[in-house]
């Protein structure tokens, strides 16, 4: 069975644990990235020269922002950086094949650094400058494009740390020397330098390591979400008393007006009145993102214990509970010892599936803080990993020009079944269960199809139920509906009901 570096370079997953690297998955990206934060707030040095270094780079990029235009050969070398898909994590749709950071970013970086960084080293209100400031001011631009950036940028530390942990680790025969582009930038000629490394090898490719206390879950700890969430405590921090008062009058005028209730009392305003209103002040007094950034470095402890529990969900879930379930099926059933017809051997999986999130504790990674954050991408990769063992070819997001399915399994071309993902939210579950599945079966010439549903409440499972009536689909074989509601009782009070 190989699915996660220590598999397939034959190192005991406690020396990867020892060393403070992530026991990455080599079949597919798992759901973390890096967090440029966690290098500013972690006292090691070599975290600490490493946002210097990107510091010191986003500074080169906004002084030749100054200029202007920018000649389309340079952008390309300065800016468009591909994902590092080597390290194996991120929202990968296939293996870990990413989108990196295309021109879109670049030109965006291009034409905002001047004006989002223009107190650069200066800083009056933060203790530093960041590099996710670019996503609280400039739409398009979100963690997955800082976290791109951040990798690219500190690339040859993460070159030099797998190098020596396979120098000390790994057979000799796992290895292979590579030589690396845009390891290191020369300031003075304003060029990437190449490097070369011994390094682990698979598929003629090399593979890295990253360490688990920079790697995060679902956002930065610099986020727009938090803006809005901690919009009071920042307002407090501010010692500015006139500008305090200035922006709580803003904010408040930008509220709606109170609204009567039908049985008496007064409407709240709304998540997105809210949201809107704090957009408002943003605009009107931009240096309320400076606080807000100051609050997050001033609560910056709060992030690297944020940021341990969320790595430890996704190994828990994805490394230790996935390893152990995928033995005890190995051990105890003829679970991979399935026929060749790929409708069987796909609805194995799934309903494999739904063992792990219903019985298994597997729902958990589908909440935050208690609370169900509703990603088709997790399901997605879950599904994925039980696919380590099958002789199938397993395609994600395959589009045959109808637009693209989540799965399809296949063995020749007589030989397909489609397999899609929905939450039971999605607006348009039920045009998806009347016409999308056939639509697709027909543009991939697939015989066969199984649609899959996520709910996170009794009402949504209602709404499912009451869906599939409507569609004479309740008694649907090909249909199955996944329990993620949470949290679930224990083994004992289950019995006991």
């Amino acid at each position: 069975m190989k699915i996660y570096f220590s598999d397939f370079f034959n190192v005991d997953p406690d020396t990867i644990e020892e060393y403070g690297a992530f026991n990455i998955s080599l079949i597919n990206d798992l759901p973390l990235f890096i967090d440029p934060f966690l290098l500013f707030n972690n006292p090691c040095e070599d975290y600490q020269e490493l946002h210097r270094e990107i510091l010191q780079y986003v500074a080169f990029l906004r002084d030749k922002s100054l200029d202007g235009g920018i000649q389309k050969g340079l952008l390309k070398s300065w800016y468009l950086f591909p994902e590092v898909k080597q390290n194996w994590l991120g929202y990968s749709k296939v293996g870990n094949n990413g989108s990196g950071l295309g021109i879109d970013f670049a030109q965006a970086l291009h034409s905002n650094l001047h004006h989002i960084f223009s107190n650069f080293g200066d800083e009056e209100i933060t203790k530093s400058s960041h590099l996710e400031k670019l996503c609280l001011i400039k739409g398009g631009v979100g963690r997955d494009n800082i976290s791109d950036f951040t990798t690219n940028l500190i690339k040859g530390y993460l070159l030099r740390y797998t190098e020596t942990f396979a120098k000390q680790y790994i057979d000799k025969k796992y290895l292979k020397n590579f030589t690396i582009r845009n390891v290191r930038f020369d300031f003075d000629n304003e060029v990437w330098i190449s490097g070369k490394f011994l390094l682990p090898a698979l598929n003629n490719d090399f593979v890295l390591l990253t360490p688990k206390d920079i790697l995060t879950k679902d956002d930065n700890w610099i986020n727009k979400g938090d803006i809005v969430c901690d919009f009071n405590e920042i307002l407090t921090s501010i010692g500015n008393q006139q500008l305090r008062a200035e922006i709580s009058n803003y904010f408040a005028r930008n509220l709606p007006k109170q609204r009567k209730k039908k049985g008496g009392g007064f409407k709240a305003p709304t998540k997105k009145e809210i949201a809107n209103a704090v957009s408002q002040v943003l605009r009107q007094y931009p240096q309320f993102i400076d606080y807000y950034i100051r609050f997050k470095e001033d609560n910056g402890d709060l992030a690297k214990s944020y940021s341990t529990e969320k790595v430890k969900s996704v190994e828990h879930l994805f490394i230790t509970k996935l390893s152990s379930l995928i033995n005890t099926l190995i051990e105890d059933t003829e679970f991979y010892e399935i026929s060749d017809n790929t409708f069987d051997e796909s609805m194995q999986r799934v309903l494999f599936l739904k063992d792990v999130i219903e019985n298994k504790d597997g729902y958990k990674v589908f909440y935050l803080d208690g609370k169900p954050i509703s990603r088709e991408n997790d399901l997605h990769i879950m599904y994925r990993l039980t696919f380590f063992a099958s002789k199938s070819d397993v395609t994600r997001e395959a589009n045959e020009g109808r637009g693209p399915v989540d799965f399809k399994i296949s063995r020749g071309a007589n030989n397909k079944t489609l397999v899609e993902f929905k939450l039971a939210s999605n607006s348009k579950l039920k045009q998806n269960l009347e016409h999308q599945v056939e639509i697709y079966k027909k543009a991939h010439n697939a015989q066969k199809a199984i649609k899959v549903i996520l709910y996170f409440s009794t009402f949504e499972q209602q709404k499912v139920q009451n869906v599939l009536k409507s569609l004479k689909l309740e008694n649907d074989p090909s249909i199955v509906l996944i329990n993620a509601i949470g949290p679930k009782p224990s083994a004992s009070n289950a019995k006991s009901h």
